[in-house]
């Protein structure tokens, strides 16, 4: 029998959902729980969240202690078979075993996660190779972090958004460093600056997402930050922050936690990037009962969607779609394209290149040999061409 303990459990992020599917899953075998050369456990089976993810270990928080804990192995093989993993933000079962001698210790017992309670929500990248990684589970809202100094990058935006898009989490966009966009702009002159360059971008970044996507422009560092977020920071609510390195998500998440718990950084004065001052996920109670899971920045983004997901990302495309000339219009160079006239060319472009990235990690490994072949034979054709 698992023990749920509610209420120590709630300032994790513990719902009815959750606690519903922990105690639907199937007895656990004894042989998950002790051997014969392994005593008892004194401590039953419990429920925790898993706040930190590392290469051999996990952290995981039953509401009184954080402790480190092993993977069972016949678990950690179950999930690689379903091309997955724990993730920060997972609902997992420990069991502890204890080992049995003259002089018995219940401080000796070590905790294995034995058993994972099946996410409500998921989100997962793939790699350039397409095989997928967990990134976080069971999070209520994304909050998509961008600066708005050099950081600010509508294509990389809408990767993130078609990275959470179908994964049951709804995006939130903010726009950090508004106090560095309003620095610089005392700096220039009045015929560099433009009359508002903070709605401009805001209206840039609304004209690209959709419209149920809430815009948020924040100084990390100030107080007000909090307060502009609080409709996203309710008791039982999970969000995970999402953007580049340097966006400023460890300087919003100390913020809200209002302390200093996490490192923060500089970043380079010609790009705005920052080193990957956070190198791990990990998850925090906030003082509003919310939980915040901080990232490092993804080095390689690529959303784990199929080109439906894909195309619901992008509603506007498959909207104006139903108005173009042909049927099987792919919105490149057919007349009469309906999509071409009206979405933003660089935004139509990285709707292609997400699209066939989406197409390549749905393909067999010879299906991605024979492209290779077609493309290599194309780029040799078009040098022969310019020479």
């Amino acid at each position: 029998m698992i023990e749920i303990h509610h209420e120590r459990l709630r300032s994790l992020g513990l719902t009815n959902a959750v606690a519903a599917a922990a105690a639907a899953l199937p007895e656990l075998e004894a042989a998950l729980v002790a051997t014969p050369a392994i005593a008892v456990p004194t401590i039953p089976p419990r429920l925790v969240r898993v706040t930190e993810v590392h290469r051999e270990t996990l952290r995981v928080h039953d509401g009184l202690a954080d402790i480190s804990a092993r993977v069972l192995p016949r678990l950690a093989r179950a999930l690689q078979e379903q091309e997955t993993a724990l993730a920060v933000g997972d609902w997992a079962v420990v069991a502890h075993e204890a080992h049995a001698g003259d002089a018995w210790n219940a401080a000796q017992e070590r905790p294995w996660v034995v058993q994972r309670v099946p996410p409500l929500s998921h989100i997962a990248r793939r790699d350039a190779d397409g095989r997928r990684h967990p990134v976080v589970s069971n999070v209520d809202w994304a909050l998509l972090v961008m600066g708005l100094d050099d950081d600010f990058n509508l294509r990389r935006l809408e990767r993130y958004l078609a990275l959470v898009h179908g994964s049951g989490v709804a995006p939130v966009v903010v726009l950090s460093k508004a106090n560095v966009l309003a620095h610089s702009a005392n700096k220039r002159s009045a015929n560099e600056q433009p009359a508002n360059e903070l709605e401009a971008r805001v209206a840039a970044v609304r004209a690209r997402a959709s419209a149920q996507v809430d815009v948020l422009a924040v100084n990390a560092t100030s107080p007000s930050a909090a307060a502009a977020l609080a409709p996203y920071l309710g008791a039982g609510q999970t969000l995970v922050l999402l953007g580049s390195s340097g966006a400023g998500k460890s300087t919003l998440t100390n913020t809200l936690l209002r302390a200093a718990v996490q490192d923060t950084g500089a970043v380079r004065e010609h790009d705005s990037r920052g080193k990957h001052t956070t190198t791990s996920r990990s998850l925090h109670r906030l003082p509003t009962g919310a939980c915040v899971i901080d990232t490092p920045g993804l080095r390689a983004l690529r959303p784990d969607v199929d080109e439906t997901t894909l195309a619901a990302s992008f509603g506007d495309i498959g909207m104006l779609a139903a108005a173009c000339r042909f049927r099987d219009c792919r919105h490149q160079h057919e007349p009469g394209c309906a999509v071409r006239e009206a979405v933003d060319a660089d935004r139509l472009r990285n709707y292609h290149k997400l699209l066939r990235e989406a197409r390549r990690d749905t393909m067999s490994a010879l299906e991605r040999q024979q492209m290779a072949s077609v493309w290599k034979t194309r780029s040799k054709a078009a040098r022969a061409r310019r020479a």
